[in-house]
């Protein structure tokens, strides 16, 4: 699995294959304009819904991930970082053309999950930035937003649906 983060407003690759092992990860962070990527293998628990226990390098780590009206935070320790996720795939399919204004804007699942909260129903004006639903995968919960302002067209979820990586979610006009 190949996904485009921000962290802090820094971007970064990062790619993930499963191991032999339960829970064992390997991968490689690469930041947006740097070659050279960081190669990792990492064991990943999930301890309670939302947290999840890493254990990277020799060192062990409690991720906690929360959606909050600003958006995705993500919390290490006693430090809490503004965070953006989302699969490379979706990024051709779908929001490779977010930023045009003139057309339909599809709302993706950037990854399998299941629907939690539905922030915008049919009819709603929305602005550029506003939240449109939440999507919960592996426990981390993501709110996905509008690109432009408009009004919701389509919603074609309902909550507790379960929606697999690059599903049309939404239709923003």
């Amino acid at each position: 699995m190949t996904y485009k983060i921000k962290i802090e407003g820094r971007s970064y690759q990062v790619q993930l294959t499963r191991c032999e092992r339960e829970g064992c990860w390997r991968g490689s962070l690469r930041e947006s304009g740097q070659e050279k990527a960081w190669e990792f293998e990492l064991d990943a628990r999930e301890t309670q819904p939302g947290v999840l226990s890493l254990l990277l390098d020799g060192g062990s780590y409690e991720i906690k991930g929360e959606t909050r009206q600003e958006g995705l935070v993500v919390g290490v320790g006693a430090h809490r970082y503004a965070a953006e996720v989302c699969d490379a795939r979706s990024l051709r399919a779908g929001r490779a053309t977010a930023g045009d204004h003139n057309g339909p804007q599809k709302i993706t699942a950037p990854m399998p999950g299941k629907i939690v909260r539905i922030l915008a129903a049919e009819g709603d004006r929305v602005e550029h930035g506003q939240g449109i639903m939440v999507i919960e995968a592996m426990k981390m919960q993501n709110e996905l937003k509008s690109m432009k302002k408009g009004v919701v067209r389509r919603v074609m979820v309902q909550n507790g649906a379960a929606a697999n990586a690059g599903d049309v979610l939404a239709i923003v006009e």
